[in-house]
C-alpha cells in the first residue's frame, strides 16, 4: 500500500495543503495541491481559532478529493514574528567502550547543547545540529562509530511562543487531524528549493509570505541562522488599498495583475482601472502611481531582511547568494530589486525534482507545503533534530505537545 505524507502550510493569507505519495524507491510523487483563504491568522499567529479550523478543513477536504484518500496526520509549518533562534554548544565525555561514540553519546551532547535558559513563555521547536567536534576535530556530520574522548556539538535552537504553538496545534487537532511535527516554515521550504551545493557554499533563503518574511541561512550543509521580519505581502496590499482608495480584495487583484517592485519606462503610459469603495465610480490611474506605492514597501521588507542577515556572524559566508521564495517573490521586479538591495546574485526558489502534479506544485507559493512533504519523508523514523530522542518521532512530538498543553 502506498505511503502518503501531507504538508500543511498555515499562512496568514492562505492555508496550503500538499499530499505526496512515496514509492518503494523513496521518490515522491505529488498527488494533491490545494489552497483555501486563511481567516483567523495575523502575522502567522492564530487570532481566531474557529475561523482557522474552518480554513484548514476547507483546504484539507479539497486535497483529499484530489488525491482520493483521507488525511489523518500532517506535518505542519509554523512561522510568525514570535519565532526566535540561538546557537548553542554542548560537551560530553564519550562513555562507550573503546572510546567508540554511540547514538547515546550523540543524544547526551545534544541534550547538553539545548540546556539554555529560556523564558517561561517560550518552548524549543527544533534543535538542529550544525556540526560535531571530536577531540577538537571539527566539521564532522555524523560521529557515530568514531573513536574519541571528548564529543562536542554545535546546534541551532529554534524557539517559539508557547501559546502560539498551542493554538496552531489546537487548530489542527480540532480539524480532526494529528500533528506529526511542527516545522519551522523556512526550514521546510529549504528542503524544496535549495540545492546541496548552495547549502554547502552558503546561501540565504528568504520566504516572502503574506504576514511575515522568514529568513534561514545555511553554510557547510547546516542551518546557521534564522530570523523573521514582521512584514509581508499583506502590507503591500494594504498600502495599495489605502493609496488607491480601493477595497482590499481589489487591491490584491491589482497587485497580482499589474503590480511591480521596480519602475519601467512604459509605466507612465499604462493605465489601470481602480474600483471605487462603496459603489463609487471606478477611476483610472497610471501604473507608475501603483509602482510608487509598491516599491518603497518592498524595498523596506528586503532591507529589513538584509539587516537581519547582516546581524548574523555568517553574513560574509553567503557565497551562494540569496534565494527568494513564497508568494511575494512572484511580484514582478522583486528579483531585480532584491539584487540591488542585497548586492549579490538572487534567484527564484521553486520546488524542484518533482513528479505528479508538477505544474501546480512547482510554484514558490507551494514551497513550504512541498518542503513539509520532503521533510516528512526524511523524518519518518528516529530523529536526532528534536528534543528527546526516546522512541520515534511521533512519540517525541506527542510528548512535546502534551507538555505545551499542560497535560504532563
Amino acid at each position: 500500500m502506498p505511503e502518503y505524507i501531507t504538508g500543511l502550510d498555515i499562512g496568514t493569507t492562505k492555508i496550503g495543503v500538499v499530499i505526496g505519495e512515496v514509492d518503494p524507491d523513496e521518490e515522491v510523487r505529488i498527488v494533491a495541491v490545494s489552497t483555501a483563504p486563511s481567516d483567523g491568522l495575523r502575522r502567522g499567529v492564530v487570532v481566531n481559532l474557529d475561523k482557522t479550523v474552518r480554513s484548514i478543513e476547507r483546504a484539507v477536504s479539497e486535497a483529499e478529493r484530489m488525491a482520493g484518500i483521507q488525511v489523518d496526520a500532517v506535518y505542519a509549518g509554523i512561522a510568525g514574528d514570535h519565532i526566535r533562534s540561538i546557537n548553542g554548544r554542548g560537551v560530553v565525555a564519550v562513555a562507550g567502550p573503546n572510546n567508540e561514540i554511540t547514538e547515546d553519546d550523540v543524544r547526551r551532547v545534544i541534550d547538553a547543547a539545548k540546556a539554555v535558559a529560556l523564558p517561561i513563555d517560550r518552548e524549543i521547536i527544533h534543535i538542529l545540529p550544525q556540526e560535531f567536534i571530536v577531540d577538537e576535530q571539527r566539521g564532522i556530520r555524523d560521529p557515530v562509530g568514531m573513536a574519541g574522548v571528548r564529543l562536542e556539538a554545535e546546534v541551532h535552537i529554534v524557539t517559539g511562543a508557547v501559546t502560539s504553538a498551542q493554538n496552531i496545534y489546537r487548530s489542527i487537532e480540532r480539524a480532526g487531524l494529528k500533528v506529526k511535527d511542527l516545522v519551522l516554515e523556512p526550514l521546510a521550504s529549504s528542503y524544496a528549493v535549495l540545492t546541496e551545493d548552495e547549502k554547502e557554499l552558503g546561501v540565504a533563503l528568504i520566504d516572502l509570505g503574506g504576514g511575515t518574511t522568514d529568513i534561514a541561512m545555511f553554510f557547510q550543509g547546516s542551518i546557521r541562522h534564522t530570523g523573521v521580519v514582521a512584514l509581508g505581502g499583506r502590507n503591500v496590499t494594504n498600502d495599495i488599498a489605502i493609496g488607491l482608495r480601493t477595497p482590499l480584495e481589489q487591491a490584491e487583484a491589482i497587485k497580482i495583475e499589474h503590480g511591480s517592485a521596480v519602475h519601467r519606462p512604459e509605466d507612465d503610459k499604462q493605465v489601470i482601472e481602480v474600483p471605487g469603495i462603496g459603489g463609487r465610480t471606478p477611476r483610472r490611474v497610471s501604473k507608475a502611481l501603483l509602482v510608487d506605492i509598491i516599491q518603497p514597501r518592498m524595498e523596506e521588507i528586503l532591507t529589513l531582511a538584509y539587516e537581519e542577515i547582516k546581524r548574523s556572524e555568517f553574513a560574509h559566508l553567503m557565497n551562494g547568494g540569496v534565494v527568494l521564495t513564497g508568494g511575494g517573490s512572484l511580484l514582478d521586479g522583486t528579483l531585480e530589486l532584491a539584487e540591488e538591495v542585497f548586492g549579490t546574485q538572487v534567484r527564484l526558489g521553486m520546488p524542484r525534482s518533482l513528479t505528479g502534479l508538477t505544474s501546480e506544485a512547482k510554484s514558490p507559493i507551494h514551497a513550504t507545503g512541498v518542503g513539509l512533504v520532503l521533510y516528512g519523508m526524511q523524518q519518518d523514523g528516529a530523529d536526532m533534530t528534536h528534543p528527546g530522542g526516546e522512541g520515534g518521532l511521533f512519540e517525541t512530538i506527542v510528548s512535546k505537545m502534551k507538555k505545551w498543553l499542560g497535560l504532563e
